[in-house]
């Protein structure tokens, strides 16, 4: 088989476009590059659990975690994210991540967020993990979310409702949550530009447990 001869050609565009895609492709990644940064995208694969709140609908979640007995002992990737390989961690985190992303921006996310049946078998196959040592000898041990869904078991927080997020998880429901608010993503010349003050734009803070 012969080498295709002048493979440039048949990538690059016609010359009389090329300063034009070139000027549209610069365009496209500045545009790229934004969402990166103001979506705190590189956060995402750590464990940190102040990733979390980088969307504000997640404070409820993060401030009950973050007064609770897990939050002293559990990241909310230790429950929320497969341990069993790092094939299933990072396609979960992945999948999670463009879902919420995508709900997130487009504004689509309920008042009450509740659990899909794909977080429920994580979270279940986390708690058997964590707890192995009180539930080794029970049934338990065999149910999933799935399971669980189709009235075969219950999952763990079927008895234990208020671990670790309570019972009142709404974003209405802890208006006041005393929670770490993110730096602005914007900097300081833009926001005095637009007549903001940088001096007191938003500063992560930590609160004591």
């Amino acid at each position: 088989m012969k080498p295709v001869k002048n493979l440039g050609r048949f990538i690059l565009p016609p010359e009389n476009w090329r300063l034009t895609v070139i000027i549209l492709a610069g365009i496209f990644a500045g545009i790229l590059l934004l969402i990166v940064h103001v979506s705190n995208a590189v956060s995402y694969l750590s464990d940190e659990p102040e990733t979390c709140i980088n969307c504000h609908v997640m404070y409820p979640f993060f401030a009950s975690w973050d007064k609770s007995s897990h939050g002293r002992e559990a990241t909310c990737a230790d429950c929320h994210v497969p341990q069993d390989n790092v094939f299933s961690r990072y396609y979960i985190k992945a999948a999670d991540g463009l879902a919420h992303a995508t709900y997130f921006t487009f504004r689509w996310e309920p008042q009450v967020i509740r659990i899909k049946e794909r977080g429920t078998n994580v979270v279940q196959a986390n708690c058997i993990r964590c707890h192995i040592d009180l539930v080794d000898m029970v049934q338990l041990v065999e149910v999933t979310g799935s399971a669980a869904k189709k009235g075969e078991g219950k999952v763990c927080w079927d008895c234990h409702r208020e671990t670790p997020h309570g019972t009142l998880r709404s974003l209405a429901s802890t208006p006041h949550s005393l929670v770490e608010r993110l730096p602005s993503v914007l900097p300081s010349w833009l926001i005095k530009l637009s007549g903001g003050d940088p001096m007191h734009t938003p500063k992560a803070v930590e609160y004591p447990k």
